[in-house]
């Protein structure tokens, strides 16, 4: 028997056990710590996805469940509760009220009405919102276009959301009719606008909207960014938090567990909203020279590789390559750009599961570049711009391993 095959049957034994562990009402997990230490176990081939695995550790080292499986059950029916508020508040509470002609017909007066520049006006907020929400659909369209997954219904509708009785305006509605749909408005990183002329047909790429009292996966994910832009006015929404939640709610919308699988939306909502907590400084300009920002991170990437591969660095140097040409996608994002969504995940995994989390993203990115050594030292400014923008090896395992490597010998 080969040592690989060793190592995946190892992998699957110490995944059922891992499950029993889990599901063992006897049991209860009392640090993170361990729960770090069992799952540094499964690096090799990734936390395995049998028996809804993965979606539960995914829960846990994302900070959302409780370690003690005793208080699983009522966490759980208290932040799903907390969510549906969520929806009231945010989305089914403004729909009632745009749908009675303007909130309230009364206050289309002197004191509120459309044109109403102050910053407290409900219109003022109504459409600031739909900025976002235009932004938000835009891109959720978009999202995974290999995959049929995000475009087809979800067996689960929010039936709070497409009940066919309602009469309210949902965020489906509210891009429909906005006023604003005749633009498509665009807010980049650096907080550019551009408006660009409406658009005339659908492209290959963009989602068709399901008939009412269906709505497919994409919209889910549209209605989880929504909310967390209300939520956290600060950040909002920036182009790209897409690609980071996709894959978190593809993994529980997956889930073969149904009553969890039933309520992805809402625990994608929290675990999104716990990664971010974690991420966001990447997302924030004003925060890019600073210690926890975005600069200063990709300044670790090449310092790392100057420890690791002094010549490689060199070579880069040399050719004026600089680090935000190509890792500011790579870190700001978590590689999802760069592989396919089941290897996003298994990168995830590892990510996830480190105990120094973003740390070891740090070396998967120096792995990327010393697993193309030959090629960057030999290739001019053009060539290696190019390798590094479409990164060309997929094997993730490889990388991760390297990554490994490199962690082990600091």
């Amino acid at each position: 028997m080969s040592c690989q095959t060793q190592n995946i049957n190892s992998a699957r034994a110490c995944s059922v056990s891992l499950f029993a562990l889990f599901h063992s009402r006897s049991h209860a997990l009392s640090s993170v710590f361990c729960i770090y230490l069992i799952f540094s176990s499964f690096l090799p081939t990734g936390i395995p996805s049998e028996g809804g695995l993965r979606s539960l550790c995914w829960k846990i080292l994302l900070n959302y469940l409780p370690t003690e499986q005793a208080q699983w059950s009522s966490f759980l029916k208290k932040q799903r509760e907390i969510y549906a508020q969520f929806l009231k508040e945010m989305i089914i509470q403004p729909g009632i009220a745009k749908a009675n002609l303007g909130f309230i017909r009364e206050d289309v007066t002197l004191e509120d009405h459309p044109l109403n520049p102050n910053p407290d006006s409900r219109w003022n907020t109504y459409f600031k919102d739909n900025e976002i929400l235009l932004q938000v659909d835009k891109d959720v369209r978009r999202l995974y276009p290999d995959m049929a997954f995000f475009q087809r219904p979800t067996d689960y509708p929010c039936l709070l959301i497409m009940d066919p009785q309602n009469e309210f305006e949902t965020l489906r509605r509210r891009v429909e009719q906005t006023t604003l749909k005749s633009q498509t408005v665009a807010h980049n990183r650096s907080g550019v606008t551009n408006v660009s002329s409406p658009r005339k047909t659908t492209s290959a790429n963009e989602y068709e909207v399901l008939p009412n009292g269906c709505e497919a996966h994409w919209e889910v994910v549209e209605r989880i960014l929504f909310i967390y832009a209300k939520l956290n006015p600060g950040i909002a929404y920036v182009q790209g938090m897409n690609e980071i939640v996709g894959p978190v709610y593809y993994t529980f919308a997956t889930d073969p567990n149904t009553d969890w699988k039933e309520h992805a939306e809402a625990d994608t909502f929290f675990c999104f909203t716990n990664l971010m907590s974690e991420i966001r400084d990447n997302f924030i300009k004003s925060l890019d020279d600073s210690q926890c920002g975005i600069s200063y991170k990709m300044e670790k990437v090449y310092s790392t590789l100057k420890e690791k591969d002094v010549d490689l660095y060199l070579k880069l140097q040399e050719q004026n390559i600089k680090p935000q040409f190509f890792a500011f996608r790579w870190l700001t994002l978590l590689l999802s750009q760069e592989f396919l969504l089941p290897d996003v995940i298994r990168i995830w995994d590892s990510l996830f599961s480190d105990i120094g989390r973003f740390d070891f993203l740090i070396l998967v990115c120096c792995a990327m570049l010393i697993l193309s050594r030959d090629q960057l030292l030999a290739g001019d400014f053009t060539t290696n711009m190019r390798l590094l923008q479409d990164y060309p090896i997929s094997d993730v395992d490889l990388i991760l391993k390297k990554a490994k490597e490199l962690q082990d010998s600091a």
